[in-house]
């Protein structure tokens, strides 16, 4: 059993610090919202997460998971400091390292004995060096420690399944027995570690993120020519997938990403490239893309309805994906602020994400299921995946709407089946629409036009 101390309880650092206390070790975890700690100690979740609250009762059951506010009782017997704060993005692209520089700080002078400060906010390339330059600089006595890059590859809805089952760990540091010692904490994850230096391995995860970002930009360009030349996105990216090199995850044309990472880490890698005189053209056409994506559905909306003004339209889902709560840079929220530009009543139901909404959006109503959104509707739109809305009476819904619209902004359903029963329907890259026929599709090859 190791001493660890995880600072900050957001969900990487929550998450991180159930997991390791799962793993037998003992974990503090700390953070300076006092509130915030409070609630975890009532067994009050901060964040949605599916098994986060069993896995934080079952181990603060067991004495191995406590939470505190005091740097000083959370770094008195740690043996390791993991730093899982915030570093939201400026402007231009620039991560603000406050929260970092705070948490750096106050490590060093709480220190009391040699400790291995392990980074696991994502940051800049060079925060390591300049992590060890504060801690150097505010501690009260000299004391050894050393920094570790271990940069984090959790998907919000399935953190816990990839902290336990991790496609690889990420370890940088200029001193090889610390690098070492934190192998050794992941040794029972039975995955690929990685040991490098602390650049680079704080370089795997933005090139990590900006390439499946840039998966996301492809098939959503690859998307719009499907819709000009008539192919279905859908089967081209199963064919496409089928190839081990570039594999069916991250094919989804839709709406684009979203969230606290993939926006963020983009442009974060761009600013930095351009700081140094690099000229990232690539990254910028991928959020250029995925900017777009929102527009391009409303403009769907609006030619399939015959313009937005005073037309009633609900919203399935909130959040940028599935399992969260989360609603940083959710598509729907753009979406939404888009429709009521132009005059259109919105309404939304999310399962877990209205709370957070409202706050953020006063303007949107808020409906009680997808049913009641559906009532008197002139259209829905469909922005988040959740199993749910898979699964709904798409005949119950449509007796309840005044019209029957559907615009699917993730491709969820079968356009055929839905405009069967008596649906408009548009999606994402369907070429010639689910309501062509396969006769209309033959006549227009007579015509000369290609028949694919």
């Amino acid at each position: 059993m190791k001493n660890l101390t995880v600072v900050g309880v957001g969900h990487v650092g929550l998450v991180t610090g159930a997991c390791f206390a799962d793993l037998g070790n003992r974990v503090i975890a700390l953070d300076t919202d006092q509130a915030r700690v409070e609630g975890l100690q009532r067994g009050q979740m901060p964040i949605y997460e599916p098994g986060l609250e069993e896995l934080v009762s079952r181990n603060v059951s067991a004495g191995r998971l406590t939470f505190t506010s005091s740097y000083d009782e959370a770094i008195r017997d740690a043996e390791f400091v993991f730093i899982s704060v915030g570093t939201p993005g400026g402007v231009e692209g620039e991560a603000d390292m406050k929260y970092v520089r705070q948490a750096a700080e106050s490590i060093a002078e709480a220190m009391i004995a040699p400790l291995i400060i392990v980074n696991k906010s994502t940051v800049p390339v060079g925060t390591g060096d300049w992590v060890a330059d504060i801690i150097q600089s505010h501690q009260k006595v000299s004391i050894p420690f050393s920094v570790v890059s271990n940069p984090e590859f959790l998907r919000e809805g399935a953190a816990i399944s990839d902290f336990m089952s991790p496609a690889r760990t990420v370890l940088g540091s200029t001193d090889a027995r610390a690098a070492e010692k934190v192998a050794q904490l992941h040794l029972p994850l039975r995955a690929p570690i990685v040991i490098t230096d602390l650049r680079t391995a704080e370089m795997i995860k933005y090139a990590s993120n900006a390439f499946l970002a840039t998966k996301i930009s492809f098939i959503n360009e690859i998307a719009n020519i499907c819709e000009a030349l008539g192919a279905d996105i859908k089967e081209v990216a199963t064919g496409m997938g089928y190839d081990p090199r570039i594999t069916r995850s991250f094919l989804d044309a839709g709406l684009g990403y979203g969230g606290s990472c993939f926006p963020k880490d983009v442009k974060a890698l761009a600013y930095m490239a351009e700081e140094k005189g690099r000229h990232p053209q690539l990254l910028h056409a991928v959020m250029e893309i995925n900017q777009d994506r929102r527009s391009q559905l409303v403009e769907k909306a609006r030619e399939l309805m015959g313009g937005l003004e005073g037309k009633k339209v609900g919203l399935l889902g909130l959040t940028f994906k599935p399992n969260t709560d989360d609603l940083r840079e959710a598509p729907a929220l753009d979406v939404a602020e888009l429709l009521l530009q132009e005059g259109a009543q919105v309404v939304a139901y999310d399962p877990v994400g209205m709370e957070g909404a409202t706050h953020l959006m006063p303007d949107i109503e808020m409906a009680g299921d997808a049913y009641a959104l559906a009532d008197q509707a002139d259209a829905i739109i469909v922005c988040t995946e959740w199993n749910e809305f898979i699964q709904l009476d798409l005949e119950r819904i449509r007796d309840l709407m005044r019209e029957p619209v559907i615009i699917d902004g993730r491709n969820i359903y079968d356009p055929k089946e839905v405009v069967r029963l008596g649906f408009k329907y548009v999606g994402f890259g369907q070429g010639y629409g689910a309501d062509e026929s396969a006769a209309a599709q033959t006549e227009r090859s007579r015509e000369g036009q290609p028949s694919l």
